[in-house]
């Protein structure tokens, strides 16, 4: 398996099954971690966040951050083998939902690229392609389009791997 791993796609396309296969893939005993980055701020996010917590295999261990995900990762450090980041996607909605400029967010961003390149486990991100559709009509939608975009970019640039997730079936990108 890639050190760093950046699985990427659309909505419902088997990206956190397809992050969570990838780090069970790690031997029985092997230290397992996810760092959630959702936040259950109405009733729908929380049954979201209940599904995916009971879909989890019980040996990885979950962080609920959403948003100190550099330091979280770092934390890691001796600790994990292997860290799934499920997801980028709400990492950014929660960032700008705090109110942070694009220039904050962006540095956030360049922070997480920073400690990836560091950390010596494997790490898997799971992040959303947004902008394939129509230009968004409102401009925090076109900013937060924007914003993850960047971010993937970054993400990518260094990851090992990088795969783009099709109703299920995983595309090698990188």
């Amino acid at each position: 398996m890639s050190r760093i791993t950046l699985i990427t796609g659309g909505v419902r396309s088997g990206k956190s099954a397809c992050a969570i296969a990838r780090a069970s893939e790690y031997v029985a005993g092997s230290r397992r971690y996810l760092i959630a980055t959702g936040e259950g701020l109405d009733d729908e996010m929380r049954e979201r966040i209940a599904r995916h917590r009971a879909s989890r295999p019980t040996d990885i261990h979950t962080i609920e951050e959403p948003l100190a995900l550099a330091p979280a990762l770092s934390a890691l450090e001796n600790c994990a083998d292997v860290a799934v980041v499920d997801c980028l996607t709400l990492w950014i909605s929660n960032l700008l939902g705090r109110g942070r400029s694009d220039s904050e967010i962006l540095a956030e961003a360049d922070s997480l690229v920073s400690v990836l390149a560091s950390v010596e486990f494997s790490v898997v991100i799971v992040s959303d392609e947004v902008g394939w559709g129509i230009v968004p009509e409102h401009p925090i939608a076109r900013r937060f389009r924007d914003l993850l975009g960047w971010t993937n970019q970054k993400v990518a640039a260094v990851a090992e791997t990088v795969l783009l997730m099709v109703a299920g079936y995983p595309l090698r990108v990188k």
